[in-house]
C-alpha cells in the first residue's frame, strides 16, 4: 500500500488495498459523494439535541435523561474520538445525582445524514453499555442496522479528509 491508513488498520489487508488504489487514482472523494450526494441539515445544537432525543426516545425510552447535546469543536483534536459521551455524578444535599451530556465532534456538521446517525447511535449505546463489548454493538445495530458498513465509511471519510480537506457539498436550500 502507498499510503497508511490510520483509521482502517484493523480491516482486512485486501479492504486496505482497495480503499489506497482509490487514493493513489484520486477517486475516494468521488467515491464518496456519489455514494452519499446529500448533507444532513442538523446545522445547530439545539437541532442536533431535537435530532438525538428523537433517536434516544425511539430505541432508548428507558435509560437516563440527556442533560446537555453539543456539537464540539474540540474533541476530534483533543480526545481523537468522534463523539463523547459523559456521565458525571454530583452530591447534592443528600442525593447523588448524575447527568449524561453526549457530544459530536463539528466534523459532523455537513456529512451525510447516516454518518452524523452512526456517531449519534454509538454514543446513544453508551448510556446502556459502557464497554465496546458484543452487547453494546448488538444495540448499536438495533438503532442502526447498517452501523457496521457506516462506520466503515465513516472512517473511509475521515481518510479521505486527513488526505485531502475532502468536505461534503451542503445542499442548496
Amino acid at each position: 500500500m502507498s499510503v497508511s491508513l490510520p483509521y482502517l488498520s484493523h480491516y482486512p489487508v485486501q479492504i486496505q488495498q482497495q480503499i489506497s488504489t482509490l487514493i493513489d487514482k484520486d477517486q475516494l472523494g468521488s467515491w464518496l459523494r456519489n455514494k452519499y450526494p446529500n448533507v444532513h441539515t442538523v446545522a445547530n445544537d439545539n437541532e442536533l439535541r431535537d435530532y438525538v432525543l428523537d433517536l434516544k426516545n425511539h430505541y432508548m425510552k428507558k435509560t437516563q435523561p440527556l442533560s446537555k447535546v453539543i456539537y464540539d469543536s474540540k474533541i476530534h483534536i483533543v480526545n481523537q474520538a468522534l463523539g463523547l459521551h459523559s456521565y458525571v455524578a454530583r452530591v447534592q444535599g443528600g442525593k447523588l445525582k448524575s447527568k449524561n451530556e453526549l457530544r459530536v465532534s463539528t466534523l459532523f456538521k455537513q456529512t451525510p445524514e447516516l454518518f452524523l446517525k452512526m456517531i449519534v447511535v454509538h454514543e446513544l449505546a453508551h448510556l446502556k453499555e459502557k464497554q465496546h463489548n458484543k452487547a453494546f454493538y448488538q444495540l448499536c445495530q438495533h438503532m442502526l442496522p447498517d452501523y457496521h458498513q457506516l462506520e466503515f465509511e465513516v472512517r473511509v471519510y475521515l481518510t479521505e479528509l486527513d488526505r485531502s480537506g475532502f468536505v461534503f457539498i451542503p445542499p442548496i436550500t
